[in-house]
């Protein structure tokens, strides 16, 4: 039931009825605190039509609402403001319906979803725990939604930064013994290991730099002169090359990295229906761009280098294709949009990447739109800021970054510390098993609720131990909340009360009316999250309704009340307040405690 719709109808019928006036647009906003009411409409737009003072308009909509409706109880007018009260009736159907649950939508297209777009030459670190969770969390909120969706990932897994990690653990990679340093020897993640040789490549020639420009030689010449980035790019052409040897140390740092990645998508909750690879999609563009050249919408330069003039668009002219006919990295996005649309034919495509990468997909949809792609207009990036720490940002080749999973069993730490001083004795009810089980939960809860409850577009600053306070705006207190309905569920068990199917009439609590007022809303905000690809409304939705049960929890008493009415319906409240806090939390991807 969409009380604000009924609301809203029979508002425009009161006026219809009294003054003979359509009105097509009617808003509806929350009645503030102070006042009593649930919902509140301004009457000051209507002064003018209705040749009537705000007050009296307000005064005769509120009593015809009241004489002729089922679902106004009373009404209190404040100079232009008509407050709404809903009859204790509408409560009781509103209840019955949400216990009977909605339908599930389907039916509502195709999607693809892309996100994560790892490097194979280091771990995956918070910018990329930022993107995995925006991704994974927008695929659910969408199939939710009645959408098919597809999770794709584009692994980089070529050119010259993976050169870097190769060549660097060609020199450094082997001990006095002429051991090869593995995985399995190091005690690191695979995708550690590679991470390290990407610094150690860094660092080494950062000191052959130094070395250049001490000689006299320029910076800038020296960045390009130094021996180790000339090897670097050697390596590069005899992989394109296909040379056999760097071929297959290609192939074997590689599956180290992937097995490291697999390890790391496992514990954040990330799973992909199909991943492309760069190295078998980048030369893809380059028969787009032959197209292109022939259809006239791009045009080649005296120098071969393939353009296209997109000023029309307010963008500028784009390089393509460069003189010695290799591509450029929008020339693989060319490609490999073909590809994915070609082998699952979406009605949307959506890109979870970094703001710095803005112009690019402007760039890339308009050369679509050019070429008359068919999906073109079911493109969209979904853009998200950076992330940083109160140390500082991050940088990969320095070796600063704070990989993924460093940063998950920082914030689990982070719990168990908070339990440690707020639990006070109650964590011997768990098992060890079950108290490791519970940090991972909280601490993984807390990262996820802290990325996702900011607006995508926003940069953030993250702090680990403030996301895990059980007081805050935060996952845990969230999680805490559903423990406590759940908790209220035991004991219900235990006393052996059964809930009929129908439930009594009562009086209902303002608390209570705001609390199924929120249940209510559930479909709504979900919609809209769908429709703007915003997992931040339902963080902010599950935090409210937390945020209310918490108060409605202290100011009425559930299982104590004398009359067993009211305690079935407190009862029932409780239960689908856990339930609808179980699904907003997953939609974020988010794991919910039975006891905390």
């Amino acid at each position: 039931m969409d009380l604000q719709a009924h609301l809203k109808a029979a508002i425009q019928q009161a006026i219809a009825t009294t003054y003979g006036e359509t009105i097509s647009d009617i808003t509806l906003q929350p009645t503030k605190p102070a006042f009593e009411g649930l919902y509140t409409f301004v009457t000051f737009a209507l002064t003018k039509s209705l040749r009537k003072s705000p007050g009296e308009i307000g005064q005769t909509i509120g009593q015809w609402l009241v004489d002729n409706t089922a679902i106004v109880s009373g009404f209190n007018v404040v100079q232009g403001f008509l407050n709404l009260s809903v009859a204790d009736s509408v409560w009781t159907n509103l209840l019955t319906t949400l216990r009977a649950g909605t339908p599930e939508t389907t039916g509502k297209g195709s999607v693809m979803v892309e996100f994560s777009s790892p490097n194979t030459n280091k771990p995956l670190h918070l910018g990329h725990l930022r993107n995995n969770f925006l991704g994974e969390s927008v695929s659910r909120i969408l199939d939710a939604n009645g959408f098919d969706v597809v999770r794709t990932c584009i692994v980089n897994d070529r050119g010259i930064h993976i050169c870097k990690s190769m060549l660097a653990y060609q020199k450094f990679g082997q001990n006095e013994d002429g051991q090869w340093e593995t995985p399995e020897s190091s005690g690191l993640k695979g995708d550690h290991l590679i991470g390290k040789y990407y610094v150690l490549f860094d660092k080494a020639y950062k000191a052959q730099i130094g070395e250049l420009v001490t000689e006299g030689v320029d910076k800038e010449k020296a960045e390009k002169q130094a021996p180790l980035i000339l090897e670097a790019q050697a390596m590069l052409r005899l992989w394109e090359q296909g040379d056999a040897e760097t071929v297959a140390l290609w192939k074997q740092m590689n599956e180290w990295v992937y097995a490291g990645f697999a390890e790391t998508y496992q514990k954040i909750g990330t799973h992909f229906d199909k991943t492309y690879y760069e190295s078998q999609t980048y030369l893809l563009g380059k028969e787009v761009v032959e197209e292109g050249l022939e259809s006239g919408v791009f045009y080649r330069k005296d120098d071969g280098s393939v353009w296209i003039d997109l000023t029309a668009e307010g963008l500028d002219q784009k390089l393509v294709l460069r003189s010695d006919g290799t591509s450029v990295y929008i020339t693989q996005d060319l490609g490999t949009t073909d590809l994915k649309f070609n082998d699952f034919h979406n009605d949307r495509s959506i890109w979870v990447v970094g703001n710095e990468q803005d112009y690019h997909f402007q760039v890339l949809f308009s050369i679509m739109r050019r070429l008359g792609r068919p999906y073109a207009d079911g493109c969209y990036h979904l853009s998200y800021g950076m992330v940083d720490l109160p140390t500082g940002k991050m940088k990969s080749r320095e070796g600063t970054v704070v990989d993924a999973d460093d940063l998950v069993a920082t914030v689990t730490e982070a719990a168990r510390a908070a339990a440690d001083e707020a639990a006070k004795g109650k964590m011997d009810e768990f098992s060890p098993e079950e108290q490791e089980t519970l940090f991972q939960m909280i601490g993984l809860g807390a990262l996820k609720y802290f990325l996702l409850k900011v607006d995508a577009q926003k940069r953030m600053l993250f702090n680990p131990e403030e996301s895990v306070d059980v007081h805050g705006h935060t996952g845990p207190f969230i999680q805490y909340t559903y423990a406590r309905t759940r908790s209220v569920m035991r004991k219900v068990a235990e006393m052996g009360l059964n809930i009929p199917e129908e439930l009594p009439a009562i009086t209902f609590h303002p608390t209570e009316q705001q609390l199924l007022f929120l249940l209510s809303q559930y479909p709504q905000r979900l919609a809209e999250a769908g429709a703007d690809y915003a997992p931040s409304y339902m963080a902010q939705y599950a935090y409210e309704l937390a945020k209310t049960f918490n108060q409605f929890y202290a100011e009425v008493s559930i299982l104590s009340e004398p009359n067993p009415d009211i305690l079935l319906v407190r009862v029932v409240l409780a239960d689908l307040v856990g339930q609808t806090i179980k699904k907003a939390m997953g939609l974020l991807g988010i794991d919910v405690p039975e006891k905390m």
